[in-house]
């Protein structure tokens, strides 16, 4: 292979040559990591990180504004975990339909909804939330209420449960990668180029043929999807869940990990996941100043550094490669 034909090669297949990468560098961590609180903790990053790639598609690439997605992933874990333990569904099997039940409930809520924008639709994503979250807590018979759901089975691949957090680390990063590689694809797609252009005006956008409100609509119910997976991992991930772990302050912190991450960075929200999960765990006798944190954390990157933590950086280190070349670029020009 020419040097011509393999860089056309690594053009062609950046995406997935770059989730390999990662997949590489990740996948010793359970070898280098012995103690199982630390691989929970990355466990639940990837976790985080799944909701966070789809929610970062709809307030990143579209533009718009969620404070409710933590109403999705409760559904998709609750979901999951009734369809389970009152059912009997296998978990492999109880996580595409609760998906796909999450999805239609966010088209149904999203065609109205949607005709809202700005702080109009931040108000109302949060109203959802909070009914989602008040169905949780009431409705005893099926969710369990205030105590939630316990016996929760885990994953199971030919029946073998996936018990232990080696197996899970594995399982649960293996569909972080996958929902990465489908966003960087849904990205690259025309409706999310369409996207793009919607977010920076969607007058203009509308003039140059893209249609808006099916695009909306679109991103937002492919982003419910997501946080449903995420949400399903999460139940069989832990085998209990209540409803505190799915109100308004889950929903801000996944916020959170959206813009510290980068707002339109998909490898950005895989950081932001990363810090915001593990920044609690960090803080240790400070942890009940958790919240008071994060909103100081978001001062500062909004501050610092405005596209996010990844393009930020990268900004930063071009700038500073730029300044360290000048002079020598000066005495080029004058020589």
């Amino acid at each position: 292979m020419t040097t011509a034909s393999a860089a056309a090669f690594v053009r062609r297949h950046r995406t997935g040559l770059s989730v390999i990468g990662l997949s590489v560098v990740l996948a010793p961590a359970p070898l280098v990591l012995r103690s199982p609180w630390q691989l929970g903790v990355l466990n639940l990053v990837a976790v985080n990180a799944v909701v966070v790639l789809g929610l970062n598609l709809f307030i990143g690439y579209a533009g718009q504004i969620s404070l409710g997605h933590a109403a999705f992933f409760g559904l998709g874990a609750y979901g999951s975990g009734v369809l389970t333990t009152a059912w009997g569904v296998p978990p492999l099997l109880a996580l595409p339909v609760t998906a796909a039940g999450v999805a239609l409930t966010a088209l149904v809520v999203g065609v109205p909804t949607l005709r809202l924008s700005g702080h109009y639709l931040a108000m109302a994503t949060l109203g959802f939330n909070i009914v989602v979250h008040h169905v949780f807590v009431h409705w005893d018979r099926v969710t369990g209420g205030p105590s939630g759901l316990t016996g929760i089975p885990s994953f199971g691949v030919q029946g073998v449960t996936l018990h232990g957090e080696t197996r899970q680390y594995y399982l649960l990063w293996g569909a972080a990668m996958v929902a990465l590689t489908l966003s960087v694809n849904f990205v690259r797609s025309g409706l999310g180029r369409g996207l793009a252009a919607l977010a920076e005006d969607e007058v203009a956008a509308a003039a140059m043929g893209v249609d808006v409100r099916r695009g909306k609509i679109a991103v937002f119910t492919t982003s419910a999807a997501f946080a449903s997976v995420g949400g399903s991992l999460f139940a069989h991930y832990m085998g209990t869940i209540t409803p505190d772990t799915f109100g308004i302050f889950t929903s801000i912190d996944f916020v959170i990990m959206v813009v510290v991450g980068g707002l339109g960075s998909l490898w950005g929200s895989l950081v932001g996941a990363a810090f915001v999960t593990m920044l609690p765990h960090l803080l240790g006798p400070f942890e009940g100043y958790k919240e008071i944190l994060h909103g100081l954390i978001v001062v500062v990157v909004l501050l610092v550094l405005p596209r996010g933590f990844v393009a930020g950086v990268v900004e930063l280190a071009k700038t500073r490669l730029a300044r360290r070349g000048s002079p020598a670029t000066a005495r080029v020009v004058s020589g």
